[in-house]
């Protein structure tokens, strides 16, 4: 037998061996590979995507942060014209309103009128109009009107202070003000002139009526007007819009 025919096994052999390594080989490199890349492609387009998303990353912050710089020079701007003189004019226009609108608090001076019904037993003895024994929402508006048209700089009624949208509302025997109940007698406060307020009160024509029922025999209303060294009518802290009743469509 020839050299060359006992070599042809001995390859043979070699590659039966070979064989099945290099393929168990390769299953455990592609499986580390899967593992390592979690679920991700490790090509290098990948890699290329990602640059990307930090280049657009780096410019929106660099957007973003020429818009605050923006926003922070334009807020300066506006802090710098707070000293300017229209700024100044509608700042004190203001603070003028803001007295003579009843916000703050309003001290002086003032006259007080006290108003109530006559007592149960003259009501009971009475014979007459019962009407003509109470106090009513008119009379209390008619003398806060009086020291209103007296030039009182501030009123109010049962302590609390009058603006120009407070409702007076009378409701049964008591008079609601501010949504809150009130029971006679009724303090009214003005604070100003007192001379001016007192001669307004003495010659309205409505408080004139409801002072000739203090005079009905066997007692009347009562009424009592006060002359004050001082007085304060703290600010109104209660709503300012106006509620209204709208029409329904339909």
């Amino acid at each position: 037998m020839s050299p060359q025919s006992h070599v042809r096994p001995a390859r043979h052999r070699l590659w039966r061996v070979a064989t099945p390594v290099v393929v168990l080989l390769s299953g455990v490199l592609f499986a580390v590979s899967a593992e390592q890349s979690d679920g991700l492609d490790l090509r290098g387009g990948r890699l290329t995507d990602l640059a990307s998303v930090v280049r657009a990353e780096r410019d929106e912050t660099g957007d973003l942060t020429e818009r605050v710089a923006a926003l922070n020079a334009e807020v300066e701007a506006l802090s710098t014209q707070l000293g300017d003189r229209s700024v100044g004019r509608v700042q004190d226009e203001i603070a003028t309103l803001v007295d003579p609108a009843g916000l703050t608090e309003k001290t002086g001076a003032a006259v007080q009128v006290t108003l109530d019904d006559a007592t149960i037993e003259a009501r009971g003895a009475y014979e007459g109009n019962p009407n003509d024994l109470v106090v009513h929402q008119q009379d209390i508006q008619a003398v806060a009107n009086a020291m209103w048209s007296a030039g009182a700089t501030a009123v109010t009624i049962q302590g609390q202070r009058l603006i120009s949208t407070t409702g007076i509302k009378c409701e049964g025997s008591q008079v609601t003000l501010h949504g809150l109940p009130y029971s006679p007698p009724y303090v009214i406060v003005g604070i100003g002139d007192q001379t001016a307020i007192e001669t307004e009160l003495v010659t309205d024509p409505v408080i004139a009526a409801y002072r000739d029922d203090t005079q009905i025999a066997g007692g009347g209303v009562f009424w009592d007007m006060t002359a004050l060294d001082s007085a304060v009518a703290p600010a109104y802290t209660g709503l300012l819009d106006l509620t209204y009743a709208t029409a329904v469509d339909g």
